[in-house]
């Protein structure tokens, strides 16, 4: 993917830098290393680049860098001391029976698939807060506040609830999302062969992540939302009026 690094920061000073990933890229490199990573970009802009937290591929967002160790030891033990306030929106599928609450449900890594994680009683404390933002009958807009920071969290505790995240090819049906779902009489047009699908990417996205960086210096910062991603909420939300 064509991708200018410069184009996708949010802010960067001495300690850190803070980045709008895109869905679709690794945040570090996977083992087999083939694809490109947002750290290895970094590394080839700054140099020395630390990790101090990830996004998973198809999640977009913010997520943080550290530049130097000192900074890359202060904020990695605020993430695994959860002094960190972390914000993730969503589209899932369906709508849930209640329009907030808290899904406290140990995950761990699946017995059998690698890679999958899964609710089990014996797995590490999951607690992650939910808030449906709009429903619109069949899928809804959600925010989701993390409180532990577990692999795929918030996917895996969906899937729990029954309301998989929208394109989730792991716990969800991984179907995309066309706009002749929302339009019983739409027409594909002459010069597509076929309909182009409206989202086609896992719908989770950081957006907003709070914490203390050296000092004592407070950081609020905010990825603002994808063009696919509002596109998707345009549609839904005229979809919906017009069924009033």
């Amino acid at each position: 993917m064509t991708f200018k690094i410069d184009e996708h920061i949010i802010m960067e000073d001495a300690d850190l830098v803070a980045i709008n990933k895109p869905s679709g890229l690794l945040t570090i490199p996977d083992r087999e290393g083939k694809d490109i990573s947002l750290k290895q970009l970094l590394k080839n802009k700054y140099g020395d680049i630390y990790t101090v937290h990830r996004l998973d591929k198809g999640t977009s967002g913010v997520v943080v860098f550290a530049k130097h160790e000192a900074a890359h030891k202060q904020l990695s033990q605020q993430f695994e001391s959860r002094e960190t306030n972390k914000v993730y929106n969503g589209l899932v599928m369906g709508v849930p029976a209640e329009v907030s609450g808290v899904i406290n449900e140990p995950i761990s890594e699946h017995p059998s698939k690698k890679g999958v994680m899964t609710v089990y009683k014996k797995g590490k404390e999951s607690i992650t807060e939910y808030e449906v933002l709009q429903p619109f009958r069949i899928f809804s807009w959600m925010q989701f506040r993390i409180l532990t920071g577990r692999t795929h969290q918030i996917r895996v505790h969906m899937k729990h609830l029954g309301h998989p995240i929208v394109c989730d090819d792991l716990y969800g049906d991984g179907k995309p999302v066309f706009i002749s779902q929302l339009k019983s009489n739409y027409k594909l047009s002459q010069s597509m062969d076929e309909e182009r699908p409206l989202l086609n990417r896992l719908a989770l996205h950081s957006a907003q992540l709070s914490f203390t960086g050296l000092l004592g210096k407070p950081y609020v910062l905010e990825a603002p939302l994808p063009k696919d991603l509002r596109a998707i909420l345009q549609q839904l939300t005229k979809w919906s009026e017009r069924r009033r």
